[in-house]
């Protein structure tokens, strides 16, 4: 059985994974993320949130780390990034609301639409765009990893926040909500992000099968 990693590798842009609509999950559910030994959903909860502090990011969904189900880890941040600038203060520490969201619905409370932010993904690594348009504030109801439902509003940045954790819930990336000519300009980057989830699928095939062999 594989060990349970600290981090999980994050799927790029070309994986077919990023493009299913992902399928509703339970509290209980024991999963396995490909390349990764069998998990309950806390323990995949913990390890998707490692891997985004890893990767300094605010979100992470279950598609990005090749598991196809609604579930979507995110944080807020205190606003001090300029004022901690070059102090290396750890990620972790400046976190103020942890949040892991099963089954999200997300509803509209402001649809005045909001495109001052830049946005990225941790799926498009070194891709940022503004003008991505998202409503200004948002609520989302979801189940805990004990099952219990809450809903949380929030406005602004973590309003962007969860709308982009839903997308890909939906198979939708940022750049599908800009024009085409946006995606183009970046033809170049996104062939070779689709070059490399090619290989990674491809050694991951490759390994699954060693294992098999090996299991006998």
């Amino acid at each position: 059985m594989a060990e349970a990693p600290r981090v999980y590798p994050i799927r790029l842009y070309g994986d077919p994974v990023l493009r299913r609509k992902a399928r509703p999950v339970q509290p209980n559910e024991t999963l396995t993320v490909p390349g990764a030994g069998p998990q309950s959903l806390r323990e995949i909860a913990n390890t998707m949130l490692e891997t985004m502090f890893e990767a300094r990011g605010v979100g992470l969904a279950a598609p990005q780390v090749g598991l196809p189900v609604r579930l979507f880890v995110a944080v807020e941040y205190e606003d001090d990034e300029e004022e901690q600038e070059g102090q290396d203060k750890p990620l972790k520490s400046r976190v103020l609301r942890e949040f892991v969201m099963l089954n999200p619905v997300l509803t509209v409370i402001d649809k005045k639409k909001d495109r001052s932010y830049q946005e990225g993904c941790l799926s498009i690594p070194g891709i940022y765009e503004e003008g991505v348009p998202r409503a200004r504030a948002v609520a989302v109801r979801y189940t805990d990893l004990d099952g219990q439902e809450h809903t949380v509003e929030a406005e602004d940045y973590l309003a962007r926040v969860f709308q982009h954790e839903t997308d890909h819930l939906d198979g939708v990336f940022f750049l599908d909500r800009l024009p085409p000519e946006v995606t183009e300009d970046h033809r170049r980057e996104l062939a070779a992000m689709q070059r490399r989830a090619k290989q990674f699928l491809s050694d991951l095939a490759e390994a699954e099968k060693r294992r098999r062999e090996q299991q006998g």
